[in-house]
């Protein structure tokens, strides 16, 4: 006969696997989390707005800190930099200001995206919500810190003048794909950084190098007119974030349009668009196991 005592000196019960729900892994529920999402916009752009005015609650200029934060760190950096490499500063503050100001959204939309589930914890565990709706927060957060930053680069436009013409209009297209590519990212690293908790800290550190390693501070277009290095300065285009850097930045200054970046980010959002479905539709069901 078998006594509780005996009972308990057996071997403690495994954790029960998660099972994943019957018809949970489909496409239907996946494009559906992303329509309910979607139809939920009130929600997200009101917690979105909030979560700016919570930041800075008791200030007395609240959030114009984020444009006055934004241009002290652009001008300091534009003159040193500008000093150093010998630049025209009427030409080089705006181009590193702008840089700033396109760096700061995918920086956000990266390293926030890594932890959009993480930080959404209690919400996900205990608000019946499509998972989308945290990411459509996200993004609308950093697009209104962007819109805040856009006043900078007006501010240097009316002071340094540079000849913008009708391709400042393709600035709107190229905001919008570094907006769908900045919700796809933040499914992508969220579930994967969800499942493995090392990914945020990595992530942090990737993107420290990727700022050096992106024309924000130093022109690339000034390497490839160097005929000693110009071969070598075509590495640069290796990283994905100079090709989205390049297609907003360029209207914005009033650049000749180089086409062959336009081709690459489209070719990285299709790719990194049909990724994300793919973990959604997979592992949408366990992000709340798992968080």
């Amino acid at each position: 006969m078998t006594t509780g005592d005996d009972r308990a000196e057996g071997a403690i019960p495994a954790r029960p696997a998660v099972a994943d729900v019957p018809g949970s892994r489909s496409w239907r529920r996946a494009f559906g989390d992303l329509k309910q999402g979607w139809q939920q916009r009130p929600l997200w752009g009101y917690l979105g707005w909030q979560d700016i005015k919570q930041r800075y609650r008791r200030s007395v200029l609240g959030p114009l800190w984020v444009s006055i934060s934004m241009a002290v760190i652009a001008t300091a950096m534009g003159i040193l930099y500008g000093a150093l490499f010998q630049m025209d500063l009427p030409t080089f503050l705006p181009y590193v200001a702008t840089g700033l100001l396109i760096w700061n959204f995918v920086n956000g939309c990266i390293l926030e995206g890594s932890e959009v589930f993480i930080a959404n914890e209690g919400l996900i565990k205990f608000l019946p919500a499509p998972l989308s709706l945290h990411v459509y927060r996200l993004v609308w957060r950093q697009t209104l810190f962007f819109l805040h930053n856009l006043v900078v680069w007006a501010v240097l436009m009316v002071v340094f003048p540079h000849p913008l013409g009708w391709s400042l209009l393709l600035a709107l297209p190229a905001f919008a794909i570094l907006v769908i590519n900045g919700a796809w990212i933040s499914v992508l690293a969220g579930i994967v950084a969800t499942r493995f908790r090392d990914i945020p800290p990595i992530i942090a550190s990737l993107t420290q190098l990727l700022f050096f390693m992106t024309p924000i501070v130093w022109q690339y277009d000034t390497l490839l007119r160097n005929p000693a290095v110009a071969e070598r300065a075509r590495i640069a285009e290796l990283n994905p974030v100079l090709h989205f850097v390049e297609i907003l930045r360029q209207p914005l200054l009033g650049q000749p349009i180089e086409w062959r970046h336009w081709w690459v980010v489209l070719a990285i959002t299709v790719v990194g668009c049909a990724a994300a479905l793919v973990f959604l539709r997979n592992y949408r069901s366990r992000v709340a196991y798992w968080v």
